[in-house]
């Protein structure tokens, strides 16, 4: 009777044991990701493609929470307002650089760590085929002396930022910038011939790029795309300018170093596995996307330095 009570003891202990080991393993609940986009749009999409098999590797459910308005400022002040949530995450996109870059939220690179990246969708001059700047040193050249027409979309956004920062690094005339509504209108316009040159995305020119009516020119970054080996970077013409469109997630700083190489290891092998990829593949990027918090984090840093005086000097800060 007494080994039987003995016994049952041990397995009360072991019992009571389990659920403080289970709440002692990271994460031990859901968490939430927050994105500045409504559901359906483009962060947002990316967003639940990036985490689609994070769920599985963290072993917790993932769920979106979208806190739209201001541009990325109302998900900014939410994720300051939660700094203390060790289950939260943040997309954090080059819309978020801008807002931090012009001071518009109280949110700095000091308050969020670095996680992982999963889109880098480089910044394209583009031109149509048959322009007279349909060479990378011919739109060089035309540039020199003369404020040819870019497109971008919206004013104040990175379109026209990256092509402030390339002029001025050249030592360019600066374009004179024409805005449309988004990237569609952009290539749309482009093709109509309203602008030399249009600031672009692969993906937003796919269809124009594929019918032969638009070529891309120069790439604003360091390494070139396989995808349009025609184009040249802008580090290729030694011109130092490196932007894109940035998706990638972000922890608050208060996190431990434990905590952040968990979700880095883990949210990193999902974004390499071959679901993500094949997203990677249909919006015309590749792995090269996927990176890790050290090369992420510094060019978090570098685009909100890059921005800060060019939105000044341009007069939106």
């Amino acid at each position: 009777m007494k080994q039987m009570f003995k016994a049952a003891v041990a397995v009360a202990a072991v019992a009571a044991a389990m659920p403080a080991m289970a709440q002692d393993e990271y994460p031990n609940k859901t968490v939430e990701v927050i994105t500045h986009a409504g559901a359906g749009g483009g962060t947002d999409v990316t967003t639940r493609m990036m985490m689609i098999r994070g769920r599985r590797l963290l072993g917790q459910d993932m769920v979106v929470v979208n806190k739209s308005g201001g541009a990325g400022v109302v998900a900014m002040n939410y994720f300051k307002d939660n700094i203390d949530n060790d289950h939260m995450l943040m997309t954090f996109t080059s819309g978020h650089a801008i807002q931090m870059a012009a001071g518009k939220t109280g949110l700095t690179l000091d308050d969020m760590r670095p996680i992982a990246r999963g889109t880098d969708d480089p910044q394209i001059f583009m031109t149509r085929c048959d322009s007279e700047f349909n060479s990378p040193q011919k739109l060089v050249d035309a540039m020199k002396d003369n404020a040819i027409k870019f497109g971008t979309a919206n004013l104040g956004d990175i379109d026209q930022i990256s092509t402030y920062v390339f002029a001025k690094e050249a030592g360019l005339t600066q374009p004179t910038i024409v805005p449309f509504s988004g990237g569609g209108e952009v290539a749309t316009q482009l093709v109509a011939g309203s602008v030399d040159v249009g600031v672009l995305n692969l993906a937003e020119a796919a269809a124009q790029i594929e019918a032969g009516d638009i070529c891309p020119q120069i790439i604003l970054a360091e390494e070139g795309m396989s995808v349009i080996p025609d184009a040249v970077t802008s580090y290729s013409l030694e011109i130092p300018v490196s932007f894109s469109t940035i998706r990638g997630f972000v922890a608050p700083a208060t996190i431990t170093d434990e905590q952040a190489a968990i979700l880095e290891e883990k949210l990193v092998e999902a974004m390499n596995h071959s679901v993500y990829q094949g997203y990677l593949t249909s919006v015309g990027l590749d792995g090269k996307s996927v990176v890790g918090s050290e090369a992420w984090g510094k060019q978090m840093s570098n685009m909100v330095k890059a921005m800060g005086p060019a939105l000044e000097e341009l007069g939106l800060k």
